[in-house]
């Protein structure tokens, strides 16, 4: 079970990776960032579906749009120079809180 998890896990890592890489293909008008932000697309939802084989949907789902959410909002400030403000990093804990809560008391 635990390798279904470390699935899901990578699958939000590429999803980090797709949700940045269109930061840099400007609206799909650049080839290489295109095509990798692509592939990433593809491996992030192939991982998913896989781990969804095995995981509630309900959970796997929320955990890897978490994991992305959180990954490209941290990408964004430290890549991007968005906001620090205290409120949003708060925030940005709280959906932390909320994977780390669904990974410990979901059962299958």
């Amino acid at each position: 079970m635990k390798i279904h998890w470390l699935i899901l896990f990578v699958a939000g890592i590429f999803e980090i990776g797709w949700a940045v890489g269109l930061k840099f293909t400007d609206g799909f008008t650049k080839l290489v960032p295109s095509v990798l932000t692509l592939i990433s697309m593809g491996i992030s939802v192939g991982l998913l579906a896989y781990s969804v084989k095995f995981l509630p949907i309900g959970t796997a789902y929320a955990v890897w749009t978490g994991i992305g959410a959180v990954g490209t909002a941290l990408c964004g400030i430290f890549l991007f120079g968005e906001s620090k403000e205290v409120v949003r990093i708060l925030c940005i804990l709280l959906i932390v809180v909320g994977i780390i809560g669904l990974k410990f008391f979901s059962k299958p």
